[in-house]
């Protein structure tokens, strides 16, 4: 193969010194592209070979499936990430292709990275001599890549795999939201965390901002709390004796003819019969996101996850299990594609 693809290790035939080395590629990558977020992906296997053939493989087989998805992070992106995999021994590889192309999930079950702060800074690396003949082992590849993906409004993060190992994650998708075990990362709530609370306004908030104030009635309560329509009213004291006005002060009450009294109290005094009150709303338990798309059905006739990306960024994947969950709760039904409308629980949900 061309060593262009490797400018900067030294050319040259390697020497049989390195036999029964460490650096020997024993295990297939394996590249799995969600191509639809309800349908398990489709899985490109890239067989073992030698280290700087098998480096290149994988990082042109990423390139082009994400690019087929309609992704645009760049080739010298994806190979500083694939580059990376050297320091994993080349351990049980697995990337995975993820909104469109614009997510790239590198992870791998080698010995992983302990200080992930330090990985991201120029000029630190664990590289040994042997792999500096593959890679340029001088502290910049995760950097960069980070660096020309904030740039683009993007992200990367380093976290554990499960297990062993690392997981490297790169994408262009605005808003991201990053996993639980990120958020809870130390290096993570220092470098990110104020920009992604920043980036995501509280439901709660925005669905009591929204509402009308409606005379008279208990103003609206986030879903979950008890019911404002099945507290009770205070009863009107009919059968009190009205106080005289100034002009009787010192004689005696008397009741006007039954004729001149009015048949019915004003409609603002006038007590609201069981039967005239307004419908009780479904109590149902919906997190911060499933009430951002209640909200947003009540000014659009249906709601896909593309919609929901303009509206409130984060990902297409994500707000595709999110309308999955309504349409379990009986909320939302599915359209054709993946648009879903209010069904009838919905609607008297929002109070249509």
């Amino acid at each position: 193969m061309s060593d262009s693809f490797y400018p900067f290790v030294e050319n040259g035939t390697q020497d049989n010194s390195d036999a029964g080395s460490s650096l020997e590629v024993r295990y297939p990558a394996r590249i799995a592209v969600f191509d639809d977020a309800a349908a398990a992906p489709r899985v490109v296997v890239v067989e073992p070979s030698d280290i700087r053939t098998y480096l290149e493989e994988i990082t042109a087989t990423v390139t082009r499936l994400a690019s087929e998805q309609g992704g645009r992070i760049p080739f010298t992106v994806v190979r500083e990430v694939v580059e990376n995999l050297i320091h994993a021994y080349f351990i049980e590889p697995t990337i995975s292709i993820l909104d469109g192309g614009n997510t790239i999930r590198f992870s791998d079950q080698g010995p992983g990275i302990q200080d992930k702060g330090l990985a991201l800074k120029y000029g630190t690396t664990s590289a040994t001599a042997e792999m500096k003949r593959y890679i340029r082992g001088v502290g910049s590849g995760l950097p960069y890549a980070q660096q020309w993906l904030q740039d683009k409004g993007g992200s990367l993060t380093v976290e554990d795999n499960i297990h062993n190992g690392t997981v490297v994650t790169v994408s262009l998708v605005h808003g991201q939201s990053p996993s639980p075990q990120m958020q809870n990362n130390a290096f993570y709530q220092q470098q990110y965390q104020p920009q992604y609370q920043s980036q995501y306004q509280a439901p709660q908030q925005y669905w009591q901002a929204s509402q009308p104030q409606q005379q008279g009635w208990p103003q609206p309560q986030p879903y979950g709390a008890p019911n404002p329509w099945n507290q009770q009213m205070p009863a009107q004291a009919w059968g009190q004796q009205m106080a005289p006005q100034p002009w009787q002060q010192g004689a005696p009450m008397q009741t006007p003819p039954q004729a001149n009294l009015p048949q019915q109290m004003p409609n603002q005094f006038a007590p609201v019969a069981p039967e005239t009150a307004p419908a009780t709303k479904p109590e149902v338990d919906l997190n911060d996101r499933e009430l951002l798309v209640i909200e947003y059905l009540r000014t659009h006739e249906s709601v896909g996850p593309r919609d929901l990306v303009i509206s409130y960024q984060l990902s297409e994947s994500t707000w595709s299990r999110v309308l999955s969950q309504l349409e379990a709760k009986g909320l939302l039904s599915k359209q054709g594609g993946q648009k879903r409308r209010l069904t009838p629980q919905g609607q008297q949900l929002l109070g249509f």
